[in-house]
């Protein structure tokens, strides 16, 4: 199954704060389920800006130590994806915006992330998302 890595708290908007939007420099052509994996980096800092944005929207956040980090928590489907040079939402300016629906949290499975959309083996999260 097809995974991407991201940066908490980002991962844990996609899967409980219904973040509909993933923002990307690059497209996706895929349109169906993947895994999300929250990413084991994410800075104080890093960490701070997302909550500020969360917080924007009305979402409050876990703190930092709270969220799980260097593991699968869970399944998206990517329905669609538009570049935008205004900001809409989740969506940030001048990004692809990958359009998110359908967010399910699975059994946590720890996983060592990739760079881009990565593969992990079907057996692995079989009866995790089952």
């Amino acid at each position: 199954m097809k995974a991407l890595s991201i940066r908490q708290p980002w991962a844990w908007a996609i899967i409980y704060a219904n973040k509909d939007i993933e923002n990307r420099v690059w497209p996706i052509y895929y349109r169906g389920d993947i895994l999300i994996h929250a990413a084991s980096k994410c800075t104080k800092k890093e960490y701070q800006q997302a909550h500020e944005f969360c917080q924007s929207l009305g979402v409050s956040v876990p703190e930092l130590k709270m969220l799980r980090r260097g593991q699968i928590i869970g399944v998206v489907t990517v329905v669609g994806c538009l570049f935008s040079p205004t900001a809409s939402g989740w969506g940030m300016p001048e990004q692809y915006h990958w359009k998110l629906a359908n967010p399910r949290s699975i059994t946590p499975i720890p996983y060592i992330g990739q760079l881009d959309l990565f593969d992990v083996p079907d057996e692995l999260v079989k009866e995790a998302i089952a």
